[in-house]
């Protein structure tokens, strides 16, 4: 039970007490906002495994993260390295943590949403901390196919923007493109040059999507 005396603070004449809800005159009374990143109601700076575990549980809310990620946001809060590598272990054996799980998820996505071939893929799951064999396996998920398909739709929207360029012009762009992207010099220079010569001869396809097959099976020949 408290044995701190109550203290009331009075207005000092000719001031007026903050009348918004919910804050307080006093900058650092009950009312102020807490500061971008620092300490929470619920972090006991006694117990450093506690403020560990509320730190990664606000930082896994809003998306999934791997465990460099949340070792690297704990070291930068100053928790001590044995008590983060507890709550890490911790959080990995009831699986709030899974780096195999987050390098799938992410493969995925970013395959589809961005259009990435294996080796940007792998260089992004590297630099998130994840371990180079569970990001191999994780890229193993995309194939030759799905590179070659993911190649020609990045290559389809724009070519529209490249129309008033010379073709030699649009060929160096497009394949500047596909290399930013992760792929590599031959196949970008495949799909580049049929795209093209589609787009500029002004013949359709016989049938579509038999050209690409064709293209891929002399790329991988």
């Amino acid at each position: 039970m408290s044995t701190w005396p109550e203290v009331r603070e009075h207005p000092a004449p000719g001031r007026r007490r903050g009348r918004r809800s919910g804050t307080s005159p006093d900058p650092d009374g009950p009312g102020a906002a807490l500061p971008a990143g620092g300490p929470h109601p619920e972090d006991d700076p006694g117990d450093p495994e506690q403020v560990a575990r509320s730190i990664c549980l606000r930082a896994l809310t809003g998306a999934p993260k791997t465990r460099q990620q949340l070792a690297d946001l704990l070291a930068k809060r100053g928790i001590p390295e044995e008590a983060a590598e507890r709550v890490l272990d911790r959080f990995g054996e009831v699986g709030l943590i899974d780096d195999a799980a987050f390098a799938r998820a992410w493969v995925t996505s970013r395959q589809a949403g961005r259009g990435l071939a294996r080796r940007a893929l792998k260089a992004e799951l590297r630099a998130k901390g994840v371990d180079g064999e569970v990001a191999e396996e994780a890229v193993a998920l995309v194939d030759d196919q799905d590179e070659w398909e993911a190649a020609r739709r990045l290559v389809q929207r724009r070519l529209s923007g490249l129309r008033r360029f010379d073709r030699a012009t649009a060929e160096r762009r497009l394949v500047g493109m596909l290399a930013r992207k992760g792929y590599g010099a031959g196949l970008a220079a495949w799909v580049v040059r049929e795209a093209l010569d589609e787009d500029r001869s002004g013949e359709d396809a016989e049938e579509p999507g038999a050209h690409g097959e064709q293209g891929l099976d002399a790329w991988l020949s």
